[in-house]
């Protein structure tokens, strides 16, 4: 035991200095990635760009956080004086060209009536500000509002994209700006006397068969004013649907189906097969085509489908004695697709969407309170495990 001395013990210079963030390579570089603000268009990766020194890790460090701090400022994108307004005009374009005359409709409604508030206003100077002030002069119309929320966040993605605006910005003024809740109104089935109607009421033969198709085979009204007599296949019992008429311009414009999940066979229903069996047959012997026409046997414009539409619901309120406002082709839509669902299980959702040329997510956002109507846990489980 020895007293009074002081063990004082030995510290290494490396010791008292502070760990390296970076590490010299092979090639005496220090070297690192960093995110450049962007996203790449096609992987939605983070685009990232390699910042290297032969300096020191600190002398890197002090690189990464320049450019960080550039990337934030928004001084690391491609300069470029184009207008909020131009760009969103430019994109849509381009990008939005293929889409159905209504839905370009409708982005050009956005940008030429809302986006205009903030006309001078340059792409590389958007903040949440501008997009609250387009959203406060949409008059409380929740609809129109998540219509500006949705083309506004599109237009700063492609430019985003076309490294015209940073991605760290954009997603800022997304987490510190409000969402927009807006819930369609709920959509009908047919009443139960609408139904009754639809087999009792005197409707032309052209009409008759335009409502027997919608009622019994669920169809699109555009895909139903497509149809001709090729369509069928009446040994079968089958209707394809591979097309679709346009009427949005006025004048019938063949397009594609809305989705790839609308090409599809359906099941012509015994209910309404004579009728529409008889009706082919005459366009047949006649040397007719198409199943809807004006009186020079061309396809149906707007206002001859609208003119139908009238009589349609003018028949049906004859028959049943109560007003018909509010049915619409989507109707007889909604009801083909709610009475399938009560079919579940003899009929799966799958086989369901097929059907309705949708897909299985499309159908149980739609349906699902159907589909819960039906179940009986209590029942199943006992089933299940009952041996």
């Amino acid at each position: 035991l020895q007293v009074g001395v002081i063990f004082i013990p030995i510290i290494k210079e490396s010791d008292l200095m502070a760990k390296a963030k970076y590490t010299k390579g092979a090639d005496g570089y220090f070297c690192t990635k960093v995110w450049d603000g962007t996203y790449n268009s096609v992987t939605g990766k983070k685009n990232r760009k390699t910042l290297r020194t032969k300096k020191s890790s600190k002398a890197l460090e002090n690189m990464v956080n320049e450019y960080n701090a550039n990337v934030s400022e928004r001084k690391n994108m491609r300069k470029s004086d184009i207008t909020f307004f131009q760009y969103a005009r430019r994109w849509a374009d381009v990008y939005k060209a293929q889409r159905s005359n209504a839905t370009k409709a409708m982005y050009d409604n956005i940008i030429e009536k809302h986006f205009s508030y903030i006309e001078h206003v340059k792409l590389q100077d958007i903040d949440r500000m501008h997009l609250q002030i387009m959203l406060n002069n949409a008059d409380g119309k929740k609809k129109t509002q998540q219509q500006i929320m949705l083309t506004f966040k599109q237009v700063l993605k492609s430019a985003v994209a076309d490294r015209l605006f940073p991605a760290n910005v954009m997603e800022d003024i997304f987490m510190n700006i409000e969402p927009v809740k807006y819930e369609p109104k709920e959509k009908r089935a047919l009443t139960s006397i609408e139904k009754k109607s639809i087999f009792k009421a005197d409707f032309q033969e052209q009409d008759k068969i335009f409502v027997y198709l919608i009622y019994g085979c669920g169809l699109r009204r555009e895909e139903a004013l497509a149809l001709t007599i090729f369509d069928f296949n009446l040994s079968r019992h089958e209707v394809t649907i591979n097309k679709a008429h346009d009427l949005s311009t006025g004048k019938p414009v063949q397009k594609e189906p809305k989705t790839s999940n609308g090409y599809r066979t359906i099941p012509i229903p015994d209910k309404i097969f004579h009728s529409v069996s008889a009706y082919i047959s005459n366009l047949k012997s006649d040397g007719h085509t198409y199943l809807f026409t004006m009186r020079d046997w061309k396809p149906m414009t707007k206002s001859s489908y609208d003119k139908m539409w009238k009589r349609i619901q003018k028949e049906i309120e004859d028959v049943s004695g109560e007003s018909a406002a509010g049915l619409t082709a989507h109707v007889f839509r909604h009801n083909y697709c709610t009475n399938l669902c009560y079919q579940i299980p003899q009929i799966s959702i799958k086989k369901i969407a097929q059907l309705m040329g949708d897909t299985e997510a499309v159908v149980l956002k739609v349906y699902n309170h159907i589909i819960l109507e039906k179940e009986d846990a209590a029942a199943a489980v006992n089933e299940a495990l009952n041996f």
